[in-house]
């Protein structure tokens, strides 16, 4: 914890390598992600398979420097395909960990020709399956569309938006996602324990006097357990009094998921404050109407879900 920078923390798990404590090995690596997450990818057991089926290498659990290698190559492959990924490491491990379980099958390496076609084919046919599926059976919104609802309907009720730093120039309409937003934290927050995170949350709402009253952590398709540990970091960091709900904004389908990762003993804190679920389609049906005719966030609090 006592760690800000990347060379801290690499310093610090060489530190502890060196010291050979059992039970201390990468296990814990996914505890410096919860802490540091554009520094520490997670680790465990279907990451490892799917980065090693991805890039070819051997990577083995149990040893620091296995864990570090794997990390140098996720950071690679991050800056490659950033503009489809994300600074928290997060999304590039859950991305391994999908491959890893065998939900689909990674990409083929430049060297393997006959595997790159039939990749190919199988990527046009999947495409073409879902140009002709319907509304009900594809979930047709993009985080970053979520992200730029949000942010308008913040600036109708007249609040401060702030968007993640990771994704803020992310195109959106004719612009930017982080137009007419805020261009960096108020300094209150800046200083507070878990700024590092709280820069990361997708949405913030703040009021004239930079306090903010509700974060927005948008879970398209990526794991809920990050933008949970975030909400924490906010809601458990420093003084929240203006601090109204906090909202995990998914498509309707995945109530059931934020459900079952909010009621995880690891967030037993959670329950002393007031998170709360927002669908998509709640929130495309209503938001035009909320800004035009809503008065904070009272109307959002209305058709969202108590979690806790």
């Amino acid at each position: 914890v006592c760690c800000d920078t990347e060379e801290h923390v690499l310093a610090e798990i060489h530190r502890i390598d060196a010291l050979k404590i059992k039970g201390l090995g990468p296990a814990v690596a996914n505890i410096l992600y919860f802490l540091h997450p554009t520094i520490a990818p997670p680790f465990n057991t279907a990451i490892v398979r799917g980065y090693n089926a991805l890039t070819g290498a051997n990577v083995k659990l149990g040893r620091w420097d296995q864990y570090l290698a794997m990390r140098q190559g996720l950071i690679a492959f991050n800056q490659r395909h950033r503009d489809l990924l994300s600074n928290d490491l997060g999304a590039v491990a859950a991305f391994c960990f999908d491959l890893g379980m065998g939900l689909y099958a990674p990409p083929p390496r430049a060297d393997d020709e006959a595997a790159r076609q039939a990749f190919v084919a199988d990527l046009a046919k999947v495409r073409s399956q879902a140009a002709t599926s319907t509304p009900a059976e594809a979930d047709d919104r993009t985080h970053t569309q979520i992200q730029g609802w949000l942010r308008d309907l913040g600036l109708a009720l007249g609040y401060q938006v702030w968007i993640a730093q990771n994704d803020r120039g992310r195109a959106y309409g004719t612009g930017r996602l982080g137009d007419q937003c805020l261009p960096r934290l108020p300094a209150e927050l800046e200083g507070r324990p878990g700024a590092e995170a709280v820069r990361l949350i997708d949405v913030l709402w703040l009021d004239a006097a930079g306090a903010i009253v509700a974060p927005f952590e948008v879970e398209h398709t990526t794991s809920i357990y990050s933008g949970i540990v975030r909400m924490l970091d906010l809601a458990l960091g420093g003084e929240t009094s203006g601090l109204h709900s906090l909202f995990l904004v998914a498509p309707d389908k995945r109530e059931t998921d934020v459900r079952a990762q909010i009621a995880r003993p690891a967030f037993s804190r959670i329950a002393d404050l007031s998170v709360r679920y927002l669908p998509y389609s709640a929130l495309e049906k209503h938001r035009d109407a909320i800004g035009q005719f809503g008065a904070g966030i009272a109307a959002l609090e209305k058709v969202s879900h108590r979690l806790t």
